[in-house]
C-alpha cells in the first residue's frame, strides 16, 4: 500500500480541509528552511536555489505552501512574494498559507502585534488577502490571554471578518494546548507538528478532536527534523531536542524493519501521515528543487501494510513522546 498513487502521471490527490472550502493536495510544501535557517537544519540555502525551489512548486502537482512570520526571521514570506512576483503571482487553485507569531525581540503576543505579524507577511509576500492564517506557538501567551478580547485570537477573527483572511488556524507543538484552542470553536484549521508519526503518536486524540469538529488537519514533520529521513547517524535529534536513548533504540528497530523488507525507512515516515484519512495534508520542508520529486517518490513507494503494523510495535508509549 503507497500514500499516493502508483501512476507517477497521475495527479495528487486532493481534500476537503475540514470546513473551509479548500482543496489541499495530500503533500504541502513547507517553508522554513526556504528563508535558510541553518541553526536548525544545519545547512544554508542560497537565495537563487529557494527561488529556483519555488518556481519548481508554484508549477508543480502540489497546491499548498506553508510559511510562517517567523522563518529566518521573516526571509521564508520574502522569498516567497519574490517568486510570486516573477512568478505573475499566485497560480490558480494554489493556497497560501502563513502564521501569525510574537514579537521575537518583546515576546509580545497581543492583539495588536498579531495584526502588524499579518500586516507585515502581506507586504513581504505581495499579496493582498490571504487564504489561511493559524495563530502560531500560542505557548509563548497563556490560553487565558491569547483568546481574551483584544487579544491576538480575537484579532485575527476581526481580520478575517474584514477579508483581510481567509480562514484561521492555529499552529504549534504541546497537543493538550491546541485541544485547549481546538475546542473554543474560534479554528478551521489545526496544525501540529513531530507529534504524529511513526515514532510519536502525542497528537492522536488531538486530530480525533478537530475530525470530530469538522477542522482541517495539517501534520508537519514527519520526518522529526530529518531523523527519519537521515541515515544513521547523520541526526541526533528529534523535534528540536536531542535524541533519548529510548527513541534511538525504537529508530534503530525500525530502520531493521525498514531494512528487511527491502523498504525506505524515510517513505514508511512519510507514508505514516498520508495514509491517515483525518490528516488533510502533510507538510514536508523542501530546499531545493529536485526534493520535490523525491518526496513524490517516497509517498508512491511500495510499502506493505505487514510492515506498517510492525513499526507500529516501536511506536513507544506515552512517556517517551513529546507531548
Amino acid at each position: 500500500m503507497t500514500g499516493l498513487p502508483d501512476d507517477v502521471g497521475a495527479p495528487l490527490p486532493r481534500r476537503s480541509l475540514g470546513r473551509t472550502g479548500l482543496d489541499v493536495t495530500a503533500l504541502c510544501v513547507g517553508g522554513s528552511p526556504l528563508g535558510s535557517v541553518p541553526d536548525v537544519f544545519g545547512y544554508d540555502v542560497p537565495e537563487d536555489r529557494a527561488l529556483d525551489t519555488l518556481a519548481a512548486v508554484l508549477a508543480g502537482q502540489v497546491n499548498v505552501l506553508d510559511t510562517s512570520a517567523n522563518y529566518a526571521d521573516g526571509e521564508s514570506e520574502r522569498r516567497i512574494g519574490r517568486a510570486l512576483a516573477l512568478g505573475g503571482g499566485l497560480p490558480a487553485g494554489f493556497v497560501l498559507a502563513t502564521k501569525a507569531d510574537r514579537d521575537a525581540v518583546t515576546g509580545d503576543f497581543s492583539g495588536a502585534q498579531a495584526r502588524r505579524s499579518v500586516e507585515a507577511s502581506l507586504r513581504r509576500l505581495g499579496v493582498d488577502h490571504l487564504q489561511l492564517v493559524h495563530l502560531h506557538d500560542p505557548e509563548h501567551v497563556t490560553f487565558e490571554e491569547a483568546m481574551a478580547p483584544g487579544g491576538p485570537v480575537e484579532a485575527l477573527l476581526d481580520l478575517r471578518d474584514e477579508g483581510v483572511v481567509g480562514h484561521v488556524g492555529v499552529a504549534g507543538g504541546p497537543v493538550e494546548l491546541l485541544r485547549r484552542f481546538v475546542a473554543t470553536g474560534a479554528f478551521e484549521v489545526v496544525l501540529t507538528h513531530s507529534r504524529w508519526s511513526l515514532v510519536d503518536r502525542s497528537a492522536d486524540r488531538l486530530i480525533d478532536d478537530a475530525t470530530g469538529r469538522g477542522l482541517g488537519v495539517l501534520n508537519a514533520a514527519v520526518f522529526g527534523g530529518g531523523v527519519l529521513a537521515a541515515p544513521t547517524g547523520q541526526r541526533d535529534s528529534y523535534g528540536y531536542r536531542p535524541l533519548s536513548e529510548s527513541m534511538r533504540r525504537r529508530l534503530e528497530r525500525m530502520r531493521s524493519v525498514c531494512g528487511q523488507a527491502g523498504v525506505s525507512l524515510a517513505a514508511a515516515a512519510l507514508q505514516f501521515s498520508l495514509r491517515d484519512a483525518r490528516v488533510h495534508s502533510t507538510v514536508v520542508g523542501i530546499s531545493r528543487p529536485e526534493r520535490i520529486e523525491q518526496a513524490l517518490a517516497l509517498a508512491r513507494a511500495p510499502v506493505p501494510d505487514e510492515v506498517f503494523a510492525e513499526l507500529d510495535t516501536y511506536a513507544g508509549r506515552p512517556g517517551e513522546w513529546l507531548w
